[in-house]
């Protein structure tokens, strides 16, 4: 797709103590997409350059390591399943988790969805995603894409849910009705591993939600809230496991940036939200309005 160029006239902008080099930037069918370097950080952003809205960074003299806390915590599907087969990732992004899961298993299938195609162009050509031959990645809404394959029974050892922005949540993924839809396309012993905020007004009503389609789950909160969860619920040997795959996993999960044994420390599977809230569901998915509400 050609770049359009935007109406703002900006090659360099002082970002903090550092200046941030603007590498490329157009306009899209969906958004607004910045390429920003601030020494050995590159970023994707949706949005006027700053530290806010970051979609995916990387550091260019240690690609391997994951610049953002939650996607170092998104790893933690792995303590499930530590060899899945199969994996769906819905949002790409500069292809931060597409990348490190296709190094670190690659022998596994790998489909990426990605609603826009400019995205995905920047992901290859300035943060170097290249998918091999078991990674194809289609352009397309996750939502029709997860409805398409559940009728070939796809059964995904892993599945990744991060469509999200830095304050937009796509309210037909959050319903009660998409989430039933992606657990139609997971194996019988399938993990769920979600992005979503650790402070919002949604909280209560997506953690019902999730709580209502895949039963128990594992939480991990920091600036972000990541759920770990399985296809039928969560196993009462699943901690136990969690911290055996921990110790296995420590020095892949080193190479990335993470201390496997802190994210499994991290696990908590209490509910920590309003029972009485109201399943999101496609009647009723007020998200945005939700998520602009003061937090809990």
């Amino acid at each position: 797709m050609r770049a359009i160029p935007i109406a703002w006239p900006i090659l360099l902008l002082l970002m903090g103590p550092a200046i941030a080099e603007v590498l490329h930037q157009e306009r899209s069918l969906y958004r607004n997409i910045f390429v920003i370097q601030n020494g050995d950080q590159r970023c994707m952003s949706f949005r006027y350059p700053g530290g806010l809205g970051r979609q995916s960074c990387k550091f260019l003299h240690d690609p391997d390591r994951l610049v953002f806390q939650y996607t170092r915590m998104m790893l933690s599907g792995l303590f499930l399943n530590p060899n899945p087969r199969r994996i769906l990732i819905i949002g790409e992004g500069g292809g931060s988790m597409p990348s490190v899961l296709q190094n670190m298993r690659p022998k596994a299938q790998i489909d990426v969805v990605e609603l826009d195609e400019a995205v995905d162009a920047v992901a290859r050509r300035y943060f170097g995603l290249k998918p091999g031959a078991n990674m194809q990645v289609h352009i397309s809404d996750g939502r029709i894409f997860v409805k398409r394959m559940a009728e070939r029974k796809s059964n995904y050892d892993l599945v990744i849910l991060d469509a999200y922005e830095a304050d937009y949540i796509p309210e037909h993924m959050l319903t009660r009705e998409f989430l039933q839809e992606v657990k139609a396309n997971m194996a019988p012993d399938g993990v769920i591993v979600a992005n979503t905020f650790s402070n919002s007004a949604l909280y209560d009503h997506e953690s019902a939600t999730y709580r209502d389609v895949f039963g128990p789950f594992f939480n991990l909160k920091q600036l972000n809230r990541i759920i770990l969860g399985r296809n039928g619920g969560l196993k009462p040997d699943d901690l136990a496991t969690a911290f055996k795959n921990a110790v296995l996993l420590d020095g892949e999960f080193r190479k990335r940036g993470a201390s496997s044994r802190d994210l499994a420390g991290m696990l908590d599977a209490q509910s920590d939200w309003n029972p009485e809230a109201r399943v999101l569901t496609d009647q009723y998915s007020p998200s945005n309005l939700l998520n602009a509400l003061p937090g809990r």
